[in-house]
């Protein structure tokens, strides 16, 4: 179960989309959710290995070791 707090704005424009539609406003933030999380899990998670890379807890591997190790050498 998922409960969210949303600015009072964006609650508005929610209850008002539902009531038009006819839908609940739990079905437009489950499909915001589905279309988004893909996206979001990118950009974050890229973040956070980049703070990583920059902190010195992580380390680059060169595009060409990535080839030679998955047999993609020209």
């Amino acid at each position: 179960m998922l409960a969210i707090r949303l600015p009072e704005k964006i609650e508005k424009r929610l209850d008002r989309l539902a009531k038009r539609t006819g839908r609940t406003k739990t079905y437009y933030a489950r499909e915001a959710i589905l279309q988004h999380i893909e996206n979001l899990e990118d950009i974050y998670l890229a973040e956070k290995r980049m703070d990583a890379i920059e902190s010195g807890r992580a380390k680059t591997i060169p595009l060409e070791e990535i080839m030679r190790q998955h047999g993609l050498e020209d």
